[in-house]
């Protein structure tokens, strides 16, 4: 990885754990869907960089276990700016007619934002625990974000209503806490040489 690259993937990570921040606050807090939808979509986009970044660093642990987690998360990346860019255009200029029951057919109930991003979190955070440049606790806060992110998504297919614990929990804990603060780790230690 160059410098060069390295330094961006940095800044996009702290971007991608503000993004992931501002999306929780304004989806559970503000109910904001034009202020949630443009951070789903920036945090989609800057995960992008990251999930390269982290598959150039990690494939010296295992090729094919980094490329298999890249693929994931760049396809959850996309799926989150998708997700995000789709929900914006409807909140600045709403349809005539939506069936706001209806999941989003790209990413339907978030299976790519969450479930492959997800998935892509825990394949990295496993390959992070064999490559000592990344600190022991950035590792556990993958795992638990990455599981939280599948349970996320599967709690979504299951359970409609946000104020649901089983759906609303673990929002609060990976959209407040853990998801932010991976991305940021993640950028510091980006930083590092």
């Amino acid at each position: 990885m160059t410098k060069a690259f390295q330094t961006l993937s940095s800044w996009e990570a702290i971007l991608a754990g503000v993004s992931a921040f501002a999306y929780a606050y304004f989806f559970v807090i503000a109910k904001d869907v034009t202020m949630y939808s443009l951070s789903l979509l920036l945090l989609g986009i800057f995960s992008i960089k990251v999930m390269i970044a982290l598959f150039a660093r990690l494939k010296k642990v295992d090729e094919d276990f980094a490329r298999v987690a890249m693929i994931l998360g760049v396809i959850g990346g996309a799926g989150m700016a998708v997700h995000g860019g789709y929900d914006l255009a409807n909140a600045i200029n709403p349809p005539a007619l939506v069936n706001t029951d209806l999941p989003n057919q790209v990413d339907p109930r978030g299976l790519l934002a969450f479930g492959f991003t997800g998935f892509a979190i825990l394949k990295f955070s496993w390959l992070m625990a064999k490559d000592s440049y990344f600190p022991e606790g950035l590792r556990w806060i993958g795992f638990l974000s990455g599981a939280l992110l599948v349970v996320i998504y599967v709690a979504r297919l299951t359970v409609l209503n946000p104020a649901n614990p089983v759906l609303l929990y673990p929002v609060l804990i990976n959209g407040f806490v853990l998801g932010p603060l991976w991305y940021l780790w993640l950028g510091k230690v980006f930083r590092r040489k």
